[in-house]
């Protein structure tokens, strides 16, 4: 089994890497050579880089003087294992490739390393030896440790240690003002680095911009902004300072203080900031996290890029907008300096991570850019160096995305999730204040409560998208808060907390004992249905269908109201009927919320009804209005096809599991039955087609605002024509309005 894990990790992450599982050398002409013998001093490695925690970073080794790193190639997860073992860690979980923790200095010490696993130190294993490389450092390799210590370990690399005490991991803004203590987030302070168990202050001789633009970016904020020094010299010249760094440099594009050359203060030194005081800086923050409401207009954020699909606020696949379609970003040279421009042009901070492989679902319609090369200054994403994209080298298996620093919010403190299995599910519980300011917790009444409210309380929780959204939790009765403190929860489902969307002023719940509290599943990956717009387009037609052959669907519901009333079995009915191929582009199959148990047999087709309602089928007029009643579809749910490299999991047959796997699809043909929308009692005239999937929010999913699909569609009592096909967030918000307007569309008669 451990052989089959090394064997998906290496898949996973490059093809190259399959060459390493095979133990073939990626160059023929060189055949790996023990390194030559070791030194009698035991080697010195060191984890390095940026943004990291103690466990992980870029491997640095100390040789003949000189720190270098190890490249990338044929690298495995033994020779993760090695290294974690010499640092003193029990294992390692993972490794890095392509300079994750940023790019290193120097040598490049080793190259195609291949360790077994079980040697003293990585210069026992088989390599080109010893400064022999052909790499750059873009492929520095790293490691990813178990935080778990060997027992009774003893480093005996004093640069290691030094290199633990002086790092900079954790950075804060200090208020000093008492107004700017009680408000959140703080955009103004002294900076402080988290030293031994306190914090520590950096001196601020030689202090610029660019390095508070660092620190601001650190902290989530997208922009740095003047600060009266003075007033803060007078309060912080009566206070005892501890100064742990000094002559700090960044260039302004570092996306982590520990990136910048800095120095470390001397413990023995006699004054350790002569002429300056601790560095004092201010930020501005993004509109989503401004308090001003005044000053939240005048900040405009790009209005041609945006994330989608993340589960928190400030991550998500990058979309970029060209001639009003909404595209995606191919994942080549995609890295921390790219993320970081889109991250800030957003109203974020800097990058926490670069992400590829889709890692925040695909997305659908063009890839616009490939080979983004930003150089960490750029207003926008757009002002960047970019590759045109041809088909051959950008699938959406390479969209690009971003997990950006966004300013401490504190919303998670004043919510809570009790009584559940794991800690991902539970009944909700928030904290209120009463008039004299004595906090306490309290339940959220169930009545109505649904998965919008769920996303919500599990975006504030950050467990990440909302799997359920329970209306009891009998079964989850383990806490003595007993209180319903909130009632009438109406959430968009894209705000921050709870105490962002409606709510009733008073209490007034219904059903007031704890059982029916308000309960959630959380999840940290979900499902993404949509619809292949042009599919539609292709195959929509017009059928005059005898009543004879409808019977089974006027027994499921397919047709309007008017068709009770006809002449069983003569006659006929105007039926407009479409293909639809309802993609799952998110990370989790999407799978029925109903138990197979609660399923329903129809006998006259033959298959069972996982969901009541799965799609809505709608012909709107121009005021919005639904003149052909909407098919409440309820069909079997399967894997009809899937992507290259992906297997079908569910089929309807012989009451097989119902779902749609990551990566596949659900075809309705057009000739099967309900696939339709009865336009018998239609009017000639301009309308618009409307598809929604998932109408009801029954399942989750990581993004709802590509659920429904529209079309602009004419009709001249004989024929049909679709055009304009589309799905709701595909076009910008100035084509949206055009294609509301569609000529002769106002008045509902033909032009």
């Amino acid at each position: 089994s451990d052989i089959c894990v090394v064997f998906s990790l290496c898949v996973f992450l490059n093809v190259k890497y399959i060459i390493t599982f095979l133990h073939l050398p990626l160059y023929p002409t060189t055949t790996p050579t023990p390194s030559p013998s070791p030194r009698p001093e035991r080697l010195k490695v060191r984890l390095s880089g940026y943004p990291r925690k103690h466990n992980e970073g870029r491997i640095e080794l100390f040789y003949k003087g000189e720190w270098g790193t190890i490249c990338d190639d044929d690298f495995t997860i033994a020779n993760a294992h090695v290294l974690c073992h010499h640092l003193g860690f029990v294992s390692a979980t993972g490794w890095t490739h392509s300079a994750k923790y940023g790019k290193g200095q120097g040598k490049i010490w080793l190259d195609n390393v291949q360790c077994h696993g079980g040697e003293k130190s990585i210069e026992f294993c088989k390599s080109r030896g010893w400064g022999n490389s052909d790499c750059t450092h873009d492929e520095d390799a790293g490691v990813v440790c178990k935080d778990e210590r060997i027992p009774g370990f003893v480093d005996s690399n004093d640069t290691h240690i030094g290199g633990l005490l002086n790092k900079v991991e954790e950075v804060r803004l200090r208020p000093v003002v008492g107004v700017a203590k009680k408000k959140l987030p703080i955009t103004e302070g002294v900076v402080e680095v988290k030293y031994k168990d306190g914090w520590a202050q950096i001196c601020d001789v030689g202090w610029t911009a660019k390095n508070t633009r660092v620190v601001c970016g650190m902290l989530g904020f997208p922009h740095e902004r003047k600060v009266n020094k003075n007033f803060y010299r007078l309060y912080l010249e009566r206070q005892k300072n501890n100064f742990h760094l000094h002559s700090v440099a960044c260039t302004g594009t570092e996306v982590h203080l520990a990136a910048c050359p800095l120095e470390f203060n001397k413990p023995n030194a006699t004054s350790s900031c002569a002429g300056g005081m601790p560095a004092v800086i201010s930020c501005m923050p993004g509109p989503l996290f401004m308090q001003n409401s005044g000053l939240k207009k005048k900040l405009k954020i790009s209005s041609n890029v945006r994330l989608k699909g993340g589960a928190k606020v400030g991550e998500g696949r990058v979309e970029v907008l060209k001639d009003n379609v909404w595209g995606t970003v191919c994942d080549d040279r995609w890295n921390l300096l790219s993320a970081s421009v889109v991250c800030r042009e957003l109203g974020f901070g800097s990058a926490k991570e670069a992400l590829t492989g889709a890692r925040m679902g695909q997305g659908m319609g063009p890839i616009y850019m490939n080979e983004v090369k930003c150089l960490g200054q750029e207003r926008s994403i757009w002002d960047c160096p970019v590759k045109n994209i041809t088909s051959e080298n950008c699938q959406h298996s390479e969209d690009a995305a971003v997990r950006c620093n966004v300013p401490y919010m504190g919303l998670e403190t004043s919510i809570r999730i009790t009584g559940g299995r794991t800690r991902y599910e539970g009944r909700v519980e928030v904290l209120t204040s009463d008039p004299n300011g004595t906090q306490s917790w309290g339940l959220i009444c169930g009545e109505n409560w649904s998965t919008k409210e769920a996303m919500v309380a599990c975006r504030q929780l950050g467990l990440g998208y909302a799997n359920q959204g329970l209306q009891e939790t009998w079964y989850w009765d383990s806490s003595n808060v007993t209180d319903m403190v909130m009632s009438g929860v109406k959430c968009m489902g894209n705000e921050m907390a709870l105490s962002q969307c409606q709510y009733h002023k008073t209490v007034s719940c219904q059903r007031a004992a704890a059982k029916f509290a308000a309960g959630v599943i959380c999840s940290e990956t979900a499902s993404d249905l949509v619809l292949n717009a042009s599919l539609v387009e292709q195959t929509v037609y017009i059928e005059d269908r005898p009543l004879h052959m409808l019977y089974c669907a006027a027994e499921e519901d397919c047709l309007s109201k008017s068709a009770a009333k006809a002449n069983w079995p003569y006659g006929h009915r105007r039926l407009l009927r479409f293909s639809s191929q309802i993609h799952n582009i998110g990370r989790a199959d999407f799978k029925p919320k109903a138990g197979r148990h609660s399923w329903v047999w129809h006998a006259c087709h033959g298959h069972y009804h996982s969901m009541d309602i799965f799609t809505h089928y709608d012909l709107l007029n121009a005021n919005g209005t639904k003149v052909a009643e909407g098919h409440k579809a309820s069909f079997c749910l399967e894997d009809t096809d899937c992507q290259e490299g992906i297997s079908k999991r569910y089929e309807c047959a012989n009451f097989g599991d119902q779902g749609i796997t990551v990566g596949c699809w659900d075809l309705y043909r057009h000739d099967i039955d309900c696939q339709w929308i009865d336009i018998t009692d239609i009017k000639p005239g301009n309308y618009i087609m409307q598809v929604v999937i998932n109408p009801n929010y029954e399942v989750a999913e990581s993004d709802f605002t590509n659920n429904a699909m529209k079309c602009n569609c004419k009709y001249d009592g004989h024929r049909i024509w679709f055009h304009n096909c589309h799905i709701g967030d595909a076009l910008s918000e100035e084509a949206e309005r055009r294609f509301e307007k569609y000529p002769g569309q106002l008045n509902n008669k033909i032009s």
